[in-house]
């Protein structure tokens, strides 16, 4: 006998608009201080991107505490397998899908935020003259790591949308991602919410 229920799809508020704005804002410091990182005439721009960065990070840092479910470090906490796990079912069409940041996710994270600190305290050093030109060459690896990172989230992101046909980017922008009865076997720290629970900002 053939089920013939319907999927009723629900749409649940996972990327509270704090973490959206330090997103796009920490993107946009980012692209900004790189593209100016070796012009003279656009150093004050330069410093001042990594000043918003760097402002943009301490906010995070307060928020992964006190911030909303999804937003707290408490909630996307993993091991190192869970992690490789993860990558490996992604490779093999098998990873299940989280509502909030995967294992291989949460890990770019971090890196991504201790990266921006040493990227920021680095550069503060050298614009002060602290260090010398062994301090520039410390602030060009932390940057240029960061940038690797970066490119290795985006890359974790465009697989995991096609791994699990949904569009992460969109959801970071909009906040929101569905969910329907089929996602029952989605995992995480974060299980599931109540589709009845209110969404909140």
């Amino acid at each position: 006998m053939t089920d013939t229920r319907s999927t009723k799809a629900t749409t649940v508020r996972v990327w509270d608009l704090p973490v959206r704005v330090f997103h796009w804002g920490l993107v946009a410091c980012f692209v900004l201080a790189y593209l100016t990182s070796d012009s003279e005439r656009q150093r004050e721009l330069h410093v001042n991107a990594g000043y918003i960065a760097v402002g943009l990070i301490a906010l995070r840092l307060v928020w992964g505490f006190v911030g909303s479910r999804f937003a707290r470090f408490s909630s996307f906490l993993y091991s190192p397998r869970e992690a490789w796990n993860y990558l490996r079912g992604v490779t093999r069409g098998t990873a299940p899908r989280y509502l909030g940041h995967n294992p291989a996710g949460s890990y770019a994270i971090y890196a991504i935020l201790l990266l921006a600190c040493a990227t920021g305290l680095s550069g503060y050093l050298m614009f002060n003259e602290i260090g010398g030109e062994e301090m520039e060459e410390v602030h060009e690896f932390f940057a240029n790591a960061w940038l690797l990172v970066i490119i290795g989230h985006v890359a974790g992101v465009i697989l995991s949308s096609y791994a699990h046909r949904e569009n992460l980017a969109r959801s970071m922008m909009t906040g929101n991602k569905t969910v329907s009865s089929e996602s029952e076997g989605d995992s995480g720290k974060t299980p599931m919410p109540n589709p009845a629970a209110p969404l909140h900002d």
